[in-house]
């Protein structure tokens, strides 16, 4: 997962990677620094790499799964909005260009 998204559908895919291998440090670094992660299924909220690669691990071992399923992006400049089936995702571009999540909701219904 070297080099960052170039899209926003790319950080999605690069997402589901992360959690199909269980990547906790991969699926950190999609994210912002300052991001917050909220996962519902009862867990805390997280904020920053080390919290998101934490809460990703419960997910994991509570068979958690992502899948990318974009239904809409709405993009302006260097942000973006997803909507996706069973997430909703607000994501930035970085001074590099390549794009990272800032705010994730997944499964918030």
């Amino acid at each position: 997962m070297d080099g960052g998204a170039c899209t926003p559908e790319q950080l999605e895919t690069l997402l589901e990677d992360a959690f199909m291998l269980q990547d906790h440090q991969a699926l950190a670094q999609l994210f912002h620094p300052a991001a917050i992660l909220v996962a519902g299924w009862g867990l805390p909220e997280a904020r920053g790499h080390q919290q998101i690669a934490h809460v990703a691990a419960q997910l994991w071992a509570s068979n958690g799964l992502y899948v990318a399923d974009p239904r809409r992006i709405l993009r302006v400049r260097d942000t973006a909005l997803v909507l996706a089936d069973r997430a909703i995702h607000v994501i930035q571009r970085a001074h590099d260009g390549s794009w990272c999540y800032l705010i994730s909701l997944l499964d918030p219904w």
